[in-house]
């Protein structure tokens, strides 16, 4: 009797280990904008999304990495650990509006984010790369260039990509917190959406 329910014992931790194996992680790696900034964590984007993948891809564990000011060079920093912790099968990249806000130099954000999608490739994880727009006010030049880093990026690594994770959302002021520069809780619906289908079409690609 002992001796089966140790078989029973064994198989069941097999199982264990074979599910948690074959368990797929998406990381989100951002910043306020993906961190439900003055929100319940709940409402945000990537909660929505997580109930959204529980019913369509109910196989896939969603990592919320993101920190509220993070910038890139404080995002690389972390990844190495975040990437041998969880081992992502995916990994959505939305970093650098604080790096354009802050004034930093676009040769660092660029080096900083090829960085890191050179790492999550060395840990054979997919990047969808999500892109961002600043306030004219820091100058034409200057916001046009940083919007362009994302889309040049992307087309040097062939990446999924998402122009602007505010289309939709930035110049409505009904779904815009009173900063002018976080959506609201009535906008992560529509942040969702335009991210969503980039990443459905990614993770296909692994079906």
């Amino acid at each position: 009797m002992l001796f089966k329910r140790q078989i029973c014992l064994v198989l069941l931790v097999g199982l264990f280990l074979s599910s948690a194996a074959s368990a797929s992680t998406l990381l989100v790696m951002g910043d306020s904008l993906s961190a439900a900034h003055n929100m319940r964590p709940e409402a945000g984007w990537v909660s929505l999304l997580e109930n959204q993948l529980s019913e369509t891809h109910p196989g896939v564990k969603v990592v919320n990495a993101s920190v509220s000011g993070e910038t890139t060079q404080g995002g690389l920093a972390r990844f190495d650990k975040l990437l041998s912790e969880h081992q992502p099968r995916w990994v959505i990249l939305e970093l650098g509006a604080n790096d354009a806000l802050r004034g930093y130099p676009l040769t660092q954000t660029t080096e900083n984010l090829k960085s890191m999608i050179e790492k999550a490739h060395q840990s054979e994880a997919k990047v969808l790369l999500v892109g961002n727009q600043i306030p004219l006010n820091y100058g034409k030049r200057y916001t046009e260039m940083f919007f362009k880093l994302y889309e040049n990026i992307a087309d040097e690594y062939q990446l999924a990509y998402v122009p602007f994770m505010l289309e939709g959302v930035a110049l409505n002021k009904k779904l815009m917190q009173a900063d002018g520069l976080h959506p609201n809780q009535e906008a992560q619906p529509v942040v969702l959406q335009n991210i969503y289908p980039q990443l459905q079409a990614l993770m296909k690609q692994a079906d």
